[in-house]
């Protein structure tokens, strides 16, 4: 005898709204980061960084950046 292999996925009763669909999926935003201005040159950089156009952290020059 053939013994058939047989799987039962569970239905939905109901249609899930558009609404509810969207509040379960809200955590999963995109965010912007959170910029600051460098104290020395006020370019846009994220918080707790040293600045890549002027190599300062804090307003003192950490990295020295050579003449291109």
């Amino acid at each position: 005898m053939m013994k058939l292999n047989i799987q039962l996925f569970a239905v939905p009763f109901h249609k899930v709204s558009k609404t509810s669909k969207r509040m379960r999926r809200s955590h999963s935003a995109m965010e912007v980061p959170g910029m600051v201005k460098c104290s020395s040159c006020g370019e846009m950089i994220k918080p707790h960084r040293v600045c890549p156009k002027c190599g300062s952290y804090k307003g003192k020059t950490e990295v020295v950046k050579e003449a291109e």
